[in-house]
């Protein structure tokens, strides 16, 4: 038995050996042995007390950590099962605001269609309104025009604010197109410089400055390159002056500027005899010619009308400045014609009659032929342009009036100036003919009471 003790103490103090107890030297004694024994084992309860504490720490740790798990839980499944509720409460809050709007847009939806249908109206009337010109858009605001424009083109309902506008918009227009107003602005000449002027507008329809017609296009003021008349600029120059308390004639455009242009736009009369065939030219040449020989005639007849009266006071005394003093010369100038036969002394004062006509009538062949032929030749233009009309029918292939127009045009010009100067020929000649049919009458008169004088004479 002693001998198994003291192997299993020598087994123990090998041991202990081994775990590094003989690190502190080998024990030499069987007590030393039993002490490095005891001391080892010591420590290793120490150790093992140690372990146990930390084991029984981690496990309180994990015991606290999972119960704050189960807790957390517990609070998030709380919380889960409220939210859950309150979605689901949404969920029905949601369909009965939906229901209730689709019932209250069910009015508002017709109202979008008719501010969109009323601003895309608007916008294409005030895109070219007068009134912008006065009231431009301030810097960084969208100017009236494009608000327009995107609240017609918009896709959802339109803010108070807009509809707002939109209304404002609408009366300042209304009330504007009324009224009468000076202010100034920057105005685009003709030679595409521009300048800052003050303008008078009328309404939404006209709009002048000084004695110049004004045109709004593509947000400015334009002056028209070609100006209405002179009475019509003469308006608009004293409406630019008035002072705003009395009554101005005014011209007013309803197109808003459309008719004016296309007033300014109509070639005048001496356009459309400059673009005229060669023909028109020689008819207006004819009555040119007409017109100065009559002229000529008329003053030559006005003053042998006078000369004649005037002779017809002193009838004794012939002068030869005049028809009837040459044609009393032609018989008392001679006193053996006073002895002549009435036969003969008939043909010599007829004779000085009849050398006097010709002077009296001169002209008035020509003026006959010219208002026969006028109107010929206006003929002959007209078919001209007849004939250029359908030349351009036939090579474009279609009767466009456009195309058709110019020799149309040239057609009616060529009749127009046949007529124009062969009317005034007509009555011109009518007048001559009647002033010198007049004259004549005079010298027959007198010549046939001188040979009737002196027939007297010569019975007596």
């Amino acid at each position: 038995m002693r001998a198994r003790i003291l192997a299993l103490a020598l087994a123990v103090g090998a041991q202990v050996v081994a775990s590094g107890a003989i690190a502190q030297g080998a024990p030499a004694t069987l007590a030393d042995l039993l002490k490095a024994v005891q001391n080892s084992r010591a420590e290793e309860q120490k150790l093992n007390a140690e372990r146990e504490r930390e084991y029984r720490a981690a496990r309180d740790r994990q015991a606290g950590l999972m119960a704050e798990a189960v807790r957390k839980r517990a609070a998030a499944e709380a919380e889960s099962s409220a939210l859950s509720a309150r979605y689901d409460a949404n969920e029905l809050r949601i369909n009965e605001l939906n229901e209730l709007l689709r019932q209250r847009q069910g009015n508002l939806g017709e109202l979008f269609g008719v501010t969109r249908q009323i601003a895309g109206e608007i916008s294409n009337s005030l895109g070219d309104s007068l009134i912008n010109s006065e009231f431009p858009a301030a810097a960084g605001e969208e100017d009236r025009v494009s608000f327009l424009k995107r609240l017609a083109d918009a896709k959802s309902l339109p803010s108070i604010p807009e509809l707002e506008r939109m209304w404002f918009e609408i009366h300042r227009e209304a009330t504007e197109s009324g009224a009468v107003v000076k202010y100034n602005a920057k105005v685009v000449l003709p030679d595409a410089t521009s300048e800052e002027r003050e303008i008078v507008r009328v309404g939404g329809f006209t709009a002048t400055s000084g004695d110049e017609y004004l045109v709004y296009r593509d947000g400015v003021l334009k002056v028209l390159p070609r100006q209405l008349p002179g009475r019509a600029r003469g308006l608009a120059e004293d409406l630019a002056e008035a002072s705003g308390n009395e009554y101005q004639e005014m011209v007013v455009d309803p197109a808003r500027g459309v008719l004016t242009e296309l007033v300014t736009e109509r070639p005048s009369w001496v356009d459309r005899f400059i673009e005229s065939e060669p023909i028109v030219y020689f008819i207006l040449f004819v009555g040119f010619v007409g017109l100065v020989l009559s002229a000529l005639q008329t003053v030559y007849l006005l003053g042998e009308n006078a000369k004649v009266r005037r002779q017809l006071g002193s009838v004794s005394s012939p002068s030869n400045d005049n028809a009837l003093g040459r044609v009393l010369a032609a018989f008392r100038g001679d006193p053996n014609r006073i002895e002549e036969d009435a036969e003969v002394a008939e043909l010599r004062i007829s004779e000085a009659v009849l050398r006097e006509v010709p002077r009296l009538e001169r002209f008035q062949s020509f003026l006959r032929l010219a208002v026969a032929a006028g109107p010929l030749l206006g003929l002959v233009g007209t078919v001209i342009g007849m004939i250029i009309t359908f030349q351009t029918i036939t090579e474009s292939g279609q009767s466009d009036p456009r195309l058709m127009a110019n020799g149309i045009g040239q057609a009616m010009i060529a009749t127009v100036a046949g007529l124009g100067i062969a009317i005034p020929l007509l009555f011109i000649n009518a007048f001559l003919s009647s002033m010198s049919k007049g004259i004549v009458q005079v010298l027959d008169e007198q010549s046939t009471g001188l040979l009737a004088e002196s027939i007297e004479k010569r019975r007596g």
